[in-house]
């Protein structure tokens, strides 16, 4: 079996990760990247030595050499070119958010069924090195039956612009853009249990704040500060059908002293942290224990989490075994965000069935 040939749609910030990680597995071969931006693609194809470059995502879908792609584009157009792509043959990682709403998420499901391919949701959080050793811990039952997990993803100044801020294209501010990592980590490390009920508030009341100086902060490729209608803040209850229950709040830019990114578990038994670094809480002989694992990356090491997930990724394809970020995995996480925007339209309780 030859390498496998690997298609990157979208060259903006993200796909770098891909990109690199892809480079970095030996079974990977980057064959085409696709731009609507045509320089932006010639330049990542010249460094990652793509031979082929498109301006049309369809044109690469064509392309019968290539056996799997990376869709790294704006999140109204995931829905959209993961279909084409599974119908067209080829096995898919999706960046997350999967799509924008349910009914593309359901339709991305009904395509993966279809066509029989992979698609791998973008869940990047998922394959850190911390969030398997503490995966190890709860599966065997050390902590008991996780009942509470709150979730903290706060930027006090970080709305990155440009399609970020522009609700057409994103579906939304920092819940789908932070939240659904944050929100996604705790219910897999939960057990992915089924949801009851949302209750959720969005605010936008302070803006982009482009007015700040002395202070940077990321900035999308295309940072515009002119254009911002999605959300600043917004939280969330996540009640579940075996009782656990999941607070969360995120932020783009928020009146806070500091960032702030916490992800904390607890169970019958002991309870867990994994942001800012992992650390499991236990109790012998009448005696509370707070351990400290001896790893490598206490906390979230971007660069290896997307290496293990881009080598999970080449593995499932080649193997077709199944990937621990599914589409049906995705599908939950677009019907629990868009209940908390739901919620906060309707000022209500929204109830699964």
């Amino acid at each position: 079996m030859g390498t496998t040939k690997i298609g990157v749609i979208g060259a903006g910030s993200i796909s770098e990760s891909h990109l690199k990680a892809y480079r970095g597995n030996p079974d990977a071969e980057i064959a085409a990247i696709c731009d609507l931006n045509r320089e932006r693609a010639a330049r990542q194809a010249e460094k990652y030595g793509a031979a082929r470059t498109y301006t049309d995502y369809r044109e690469l879908l064509a392309d019968r050499e290539i056996d799997a792609v990376s869709i790294c584009t704006w999140n109204n157009t995931h829905a959209e070119i993961a279909i084409a792509a599974l119908d067209a043959g080829k096995h898919v990682l999706v960046e997350k958010p999967l799509c924008q709403t349910v009914g593309q998420a359901l339709q991305v499901e009904e395509a993966v069924r279809r066509s029989g391919k992979l698609l791998q949701v973008g869940f990047v959080r998922r394959y850190a090195d911390n969030t398997r050793v503490l995966k190890q811990f709860l599966d065997s039952g050390e902590l008991g039956e996780i009942y509470y997990a709150k979730a903290s993803c706060l930027r006090r100044l970080g709305n990155p612009g440009g399609w970020f801020a522009d609700k057409a294209r994103s579906g939304g501010g920092p819940l789908i853009d932070l939240g659904v990592h944050v929100i996604d980590l705790c219910w897999y490390l939960m057990g992915r249990p089924k949801v009851k009920s949302v209750s959720g508030n969005t605010y936008r009341r302070l803006g982009n704040r482009s007015n700040v100086k002395n202070l940077s902060f990321y900035k999308a490729a295309d940072y515009d500060a002119s254009r911002n209608d999605v959300e600043d803040l917004a939280n969330a209850l996540i009640r579940f059908e075996n009782g656990a229950s999941l607070m969360v709040d995120v932020s783009f830019t928020l009146h806070a002293k500091q960032d702030e990114l916490t992800i904390k578990l607890y169970g019958d038994k002991g309870g867990a942290e994994i942001e800012p670094e992992l650390a499991i809480v236990t109790e012998k002989h009448d005696t509370i224990l707070n351990v400290q694992p001896q790893v490598d990356n206490l906390s979230f090491d971007f660069g290896a989490a997307f290496q293990n997930e881009i080598d999970g990724f080449i593995d499932c394809v080649r193997s077709g075994k199944p990937t621990i970020s599914p589409v049906k995995d995705g599908v939950e996480l677009m019907k629990i965000l868009c209940a908390v925007y739901e919620s906060s339209e309707q000022g209500r309780e929204i109830s699964f069935h």
